[in-house]
């Protein structure tokens, strides 16, 4: 049977203001960074660092200030992610699906359940996600089962895919239908809980280091205590999918600042100058120094719509409507198609501003494009572009789902 709040014990991590969330992320960032590309070469998965992220605070900073947190809001919060995907985006992509469930537990949660895992939370403990399903005809297709088992609980059976963060988890949120055919639940089960079964065999291209690979579900007894709606999330206006959506973004753009910021560290120290650029150093040739311009551009560019979109979730989480909520996830949409395509044009252009030995295998500047090519799949930017236009032409609002 699972903890109950009498059960946990009393340690806490920081309580961080939102200036104070920022300057940490930032600060942190600069460490990630200086291992990033070892553990992208050689598969070290980011323990180490991100018990280190639990310990620093960042994980509690969105637990509402009537729980004892910092209440920060979704542009704070995309600001924190931008700066650690900057560092590793591997690590930021790993507790992407931890802020997504703290944000569900305070639309869908009970009093006691947010009593209960709001304090988890604020005591480092760490969400993980086994949602998606492979094998399937339809990404929202899912056959993972709560069936009763009497006396007050399920048992929960199924397997999921791409479940970031389970790994590292403390507790793992799973998206299951109710009693088969039932509406969709999520069960929040320890990650060490008998039949429980996490695989680490993530194998992508890029993003090398989230572990996100299989969760098996095998007679799990969960708790009628530890089962929350999904499916009441998008029975009227929501911010939840522009809120998991903008935390993509950030993301996005983090890889993107970082693409810039090594092609930049190599292009003014290893990079020899073009013979016709007559030039002695290679970044004072007037071709590279126009092409970074046009890639700070665009960067900069998608950071501002990823800021405006966190805006746009704040002010709809303040006066929910159709319209306001519309308006925040077609923000999210604008930042998503900007910055998929920002991470993934400054990760290429990496090498034809920095010259042929930034491609040599030993420097590994290719994560980059890796990471930004294998995190953008998450969703089709070009649906983003046709919601934006769907609204521009005659001003319908985007669907309400978890995408948007």
């Amino acid at each position: 049977m699972s903890a109950t709040v009498e059960d946990v014990g009393t340690d806490r991590v920081p309580v961080l203001t939102p200036a104070e969330a920022v300057d940490v992320a930032r600060t942190f960032a600069v460490r990630l960074a200086e291992g990033s590309a070892r553990r992208d070469a050689e598969r070290i998965l980011p323990a180490a660092e991100l018990d280190e992220l639990s310990a620093s605070g960042l994980l509690g900073v969105t637990v509402p200030a009537e729980h004892g947190g910092a209440d920060v809001s979704a542009e704070v919060l995309t600001q924190v992610v931008a700066l650690l995907a900057a560092g590793d985006p591997n690590v930021a992509q790993i507790p992407h699906s931890h802020f997504v469930y703290v944000n569900a537990l305070r639309h869908q949660g009970t009093p006691a359940q947010q009593a209960f895992f709001f304090g988890e939370v604020l005591r480092g403990r760490r969400l993980g996600n086994a949602q998606s399903e492979v094998g399937t005809a339809h990404v929202r297709d899912y056959r993972t089962t709560l069936t009763p088992a009497g006396d007050g609980t399920w048992r929960l059976d199924g397997e999921k895919g791409y479940s970031t963060g389970a790994l590292f988890a403390d507790w793992i949120p799973v998206l299951a239908h109710l009693d088969v055919d039932g509406p969709l639940h999520v069960a929040w089960v320890e990650r060490t809980a008998p039949g429980v079964t996490v695989v680490d065999d993530w194998a992508g291209m890029g993003q090398r280091t989230t572990a996100s690979g299989t969760v098996t579900l095998h007679g799990v007894e969960v708790d009628d205590s530890r089962i929350t709606p999904f499916h009441l999330t998008f029975e009227g206006p929501q911010t939840y999918g522009a809120f998991a959506q903008v935390l993509h973004a950030a993301i996005d753009a983090g890889i993107a600042r970082a693409a810039i910021r090594d092609a930049a560290e190599f292009v003014t120290t290893r990079s020899r100058p073009f013979p016709d650029a007559g030039v002695e150093r290679h970044a004072d040739d007037p071709l590279v120094v126009h092409a970074f311009g046009e890639l700070e551009l665009a960067v900069r560019g998608a950071e501002a719509l990823v800021a405006e979109a966190g805006r746009a979730i704040d002010r709809a989480d303040a006066d929910l409507t159709a319209e306001t909520a519309g308006a925040a996830s077609l923000a999210v949409a604008a930042a998503r198609a900007a910055t998929a395509k920002a991470s993934v044009d400054a990760a290429s252009r990496l090498f034809e501003v920095s010259g042929t030995r930034s491609a040599l295998d030993s420097l590994n500047l290719h994560r980059h494009w890796r990471n930004a090519r294998t995190h953008t799949l998450h969703d089709p930017a070009a649906w983003k572009v046709q919601h934006l236009g769907r609204y521009a032409l005659d001003g319908t609002l985007p669907p309400n789902h978890g995408q948007l």
